[in-house]
């Protein structure tokens, strides 16, 4: 049996637009500079009225709507974060209530950029399990609270947003490769790679929430090898070739990272989305913001095999196969 059945998606950006040109104002870089490393060209940043809870349910709202499904039929709520409201309780109890849909399942996952791939995996298991019939996934960050704002390596990298999907558990009579359902997921972690890209704070070490660290040159070469390997893996377990997938959504965390992964599995740049020109990296929200922005285009249609990947921090990484 196909694993769970993607309804619909949804996404929300903060109000506020920053340009590179806004950032060169403030400390020293250039619009040029930027582009040339990142492909990154504006980023939305949070209001202080505006946090990962509303950002996640304006969007988990959106994706209900795009499925024509009401939220009381939601008993699953997944939600993928490096930056809830707050360290407890989770903040998709917060989304659940927002939502009315009270009394399921409701918790937060955390990997990272790779934090969406991981819920997806997630949810479709407790979905086959019959722990629940639909499930909100959501991907939802406001990385910008945790950006060291001197640090120009860094902070010019990252934006806030969200995305979300529904799921539908599979149903018995929709099997094989050209059904609608994820396909095959495959996830991994290596704690070793912890020094390149984390957060140096939390409750237990510090008492603050810290601030994001990286090196930036020592994870590119990581993310191509890991992403490249992964997608590798579940085109495997899935029987396909490369030549088989219609679209490539990935996380959008540099457009030099995107660009090298595609060649090194001999994927066509006009396959894969890319959205990091207009939102930067969102973290977990990157892959569902961009698989929702793909579908409302019109790229991404009914009977499409998309590829969803991720890496993120610590180090996690991850990929998924969907019949759309």
């Amino acid at each position: 049996m196909n694993g769970s059945r993607l309804l619909g998606t949804g996404s929300a950006l903060p109000r506020r637009v920053v340009t590179n040109a806004e950032l060169a104002e403030r400390m020293d870089t250039s619009d040029e500079w930027i582009v040339a490393r990142t492909g990154i060209r504006q980023r939305h940043i949070a209001d202080p009225d505006e946090t990962t809870a509303t950002l996640a349910t304006a969007a988990a709202r959106a994706a209900l709507d795009d499925a024509g499904v009401d939220a009381a039929s939601i008993g699953l709520i997944v939600l993928a974060t490096a930056t809830p409201d707050n360290t407890f309780p989770a903040t998709a109890t917060k989304v659940q209530h927002a939502l009315g849909c009270n009394g399921g399942v409701a918790f937060d996952v955390a990997a990272v950029c790779s934090g969406f791939l991981y819920a997806l995996s997630v949810a479709d298991s407790l979905l086959k399990t019959g722990m629940a019939k639909r499930a909100l996934v959501i991907g939802a960050e406001t990385f910008s609270r945790i950006l060291d704002w001197d640090d120009r390596t860094t902070c010019v990298l990252f934006g806030d947003g969200a995305g979300a999907v529904v799921l539908e558990a599979p149903a018995a009579d929709h099997e094989g490769s050209m059904a609608p359902g994820i396909l095959g997921s495959r996830l991994h972690a290596d704690g070793a790679c912890h020094d390149l890209l984390y957060v140096d704070g939390g409750p237990s070490t510090t008492q603050t929430v810290g601030h994001l660290r990286m090196k930036g040159p020592e994870v590119f070469r990581h993310a191509v090898v890991n992403l490249a390997s992964v997608l590798r893996e579940v085109i495997d377990d899935a029987g396909i070739s490369v030549s088989d997938i219609d679209w490539v959504v990935p996380h959008q965390a540099n457009a030099r990272i995107l660009d090298a992964t595609a060649r090194k599995l001999g994927i066509s740049p006009d396959k894969v989305v890319v959205t990091v020109d207009r939102h930067a990296n969102t973290s977990a929200a990157s892959v569902p913001l961009a698989l929702d922005v793909a579908r409302k285009d019109g790229r991404i249609k009914p009977g499409d095999l998309v590829m969803l990947e991720a890496m993120g921090g610590g180090f996690t990484w991850g990929a998924s196969l969907i019949r759309m």
